[in-house]
């Protein structure tokens, strides 16, 4: 009587401790169906506006989630993207565009700043986020963001595709990408010499990785010289001749600096 005691209350504990692992209803020890959540993809090309400030905003967002957002007055806000359910939040490094003219700064003079995105997704439909950062002088910004996805995601991406002789819209460098991949450039202007790569991230969307390193610049340039900038690129096949454009950031021991690239085939 005592064994068959023992042998009642280890199939009892064996039974209990199969529930704790696998889930239970509450009147037996069959396993109750718990769907895993689906979560959406942010992957893709997005644009809209910025409701704040009245510019507009392009967005690319990698397979990875690695995200890059560009107003329209050359701001960048850079970071990884998690996505719970609709939900999508980032922690983002905010950049002034990098140039030596007026306005590459923020109002109090920085260039930089840190900052939260918090929205919600729709797969390959709407991205709706709201941003806010502190400036690296102390000045708070926001924004409220409505982007659409573009098409343009889907038509993938090819080292092939981008190959072609460049110029930069802004800054007049003369910019050439191999169909290897590799990047070289030079600015008459302020004697840049700049080296990398492109390459392809997922075939299927169209966003490529870039890393970028300027050498020999001079006067406001010079602060560039040796900065490792990485970054996204987007490819327009709809239009000729060829357009590409390029963000890319990096730091040193004591700044940061973002950079965006309009380049437009010759």
């Amino acid at each position: 009587m005592m064994r068959r005691a023992w042998i009642t209350l280890i199939v009892a504990l064996s039974s209990l401790a199969a529930c704790a692992i696998a889930g239970c209803n509450g009147t037996g020890y069959m396993p109750v169906g718990k769907p895993m959540p689906t979560n959406a993809s942010p992957t893709g090309v997005w644009g809209g506006t910025d409701s704040v400030t009245g510019l507009s905003v392009v967005g690319y967002i990698d397979s990875g989630g690695n995200a890059v957002f560009i107003r329209a007055d050359g701001v960048q806000f850079v970071g990884a993207t998690q996505v719970s359910g609709a939900t999508l939040v980032a922690a983002v490094v905010v950049y002034t565009n990098f140039d030596s003219s007026a306005g590459s700064t923020f109002k109090d003079g920085s260039t930089y700043g840190l900052g939260t995105l918090n929205g919600t997704v729709v797969t390959g439909s709407t991205l709706t986020l709201s941003v806010s950062f502190t400036t690296n002088g102390g000045t708070t910004g926001s924004g409220s963001w409505s982007l659409a996805f573009n098409t343009v995601t889907n038509s993938g991406s090819s080292l092939t595709a981008i190959s072609a002789n460049y110029t930069d819209t802004g800054s007049g460098s003369v910019i050439s990408i191999g169909g290897d991949g590799v990047v070289t450039g030079q600015n008459p202007a302020n004697s840049c010499v700049l080296n990398g790569t492109v390459t392809i991230i997922n075939s299927t969307y169209d966003t490529y990785q870039v890393s970028l390193t300027y050498g020999n610049c001079t006067g406001a340039y010079a602060v560039l010289n040796g900065l490792q900038l990485t970054g996204l690129a987007v490819f327009n096949p709809n239009t000729s001749p060829k357009q590409l454009t390029i963000s890319v950031a990096g730091a040193t021991s004591t700044s940061k600096f973002g950079l965006v690239l309009y380049l437009t085939g010759s």
